[in-house]
């Protein structure tokens, strides 16, 4: 009991000098420097020195070449030249709040980049070629030999629309036509009068030569009349038991007579 007495008397009496400075701290000056490193702490006097944070060696010099009275200066002059904003006492602002689905129709996503087409050429086999170039001989060859006309158009036109119609003789109508009617009838639905007859549609127009004749020109061999309808080709009623159709010239020698 006695050894725990004096124990706990001996810790109680060394609580002050702890609190207390030494005589050899109260003989320290402490010097607190402000750097724009940080906070300078030291002890002068001592044989150690304490530092509270590091600090650049030339944080002095720098402090000394801050003006801090042209820095207030120029604050003072950039809020009076400042513009003054005013708002209205009874001005409202409406807020939209902002949804998820909001938030998702919001976005914008880049469309994708378009694959790029690459054309392939295919070359014409030789085949092809000469069909091509035969093919557009004939056709400059026969336009050169045949032109058009506006007349001859419509006779072949109104003609083609009776292929099929049974030949008949002595026949005018489209119920059925002999060779004379069948020209006489188209003819006349162009407004071009022809006489009855074969032989008599032989004088009624002008005779032009074969290399001359345009389609919708007559073609008159004795006792057959027919239009020639471009190249070597005719339309008319060949004979009975046939019907209207375009075919071959067929006369050795025939005569195209240009009518109107």
């Amino acid at each position: 009991m006695t050894a725990r007495t004096t124990l706990g008397k001996h810790r109680a009496a060394r609580r002050p000098l702890m609190a207390a400075p030494t005589a050899a701290a109260a003989g320290r000056r402490v010097a607190v420097v402000a750097t724009a490193g940080g906070l300078l702490v030291s002890t002068i006097g001592g044989a150690t020195a304490a530092h509270a944070a590091p600090v650049d060696a030339d944080a002095a010099k720098k402090l000394s070449t801050v003006d801090l009275g042209a820095l207030t200066d120029q604050a003072r002059e950039a809020l009076e030249s400042a513009p003054v904003v005013t708002v209205d006492a009874d001005a409202k602002v409406d807020v939209e709040k902002i949804t998820p689905r909001i938030a998702k129709k919001a976005e914008i996503k880049a469309a994708p980049e378009p694959e790029p087409v690459v054309e392939r050429t295919v070359a014409p086999s030789r085949s092809a070629e000469r069909t091509e170039v035969s093919s557009s001989t004939e056709t400059s060859t026969e336009a050169s030999s045949v032109p058009a006309s506006a007349v001859g158009s419509s006779v072949i036109s109104v003609a083609s629309r009776y292929v099929g119609v049974p030949y008949v003789s002595g026949g005018t109508t489209p119920s059925g036509f002999d060779c004379s009617g069948f020209t006489q009838y188209v003819f006349a639905q162009v407004g071009i009068s022809l006489p009855r007859s074969s032989s008599d549609q032989r004088y009624a127009g002008t005779v032009v030569s074969r290399a001359a004749a345009q389609p919708g020109d007559l073609i008159w061999t004795p006792g057959h009349i027919a239009i020639y309808a471009g190249g070597n080709t005719q339309i008319d009623a060949p004979r009975p038991g046939k019907t209207i159709q375009f075919r071959s010239i067929w006369q050795s020698n025939p005569t195209f007579i240009r009518v109107g």
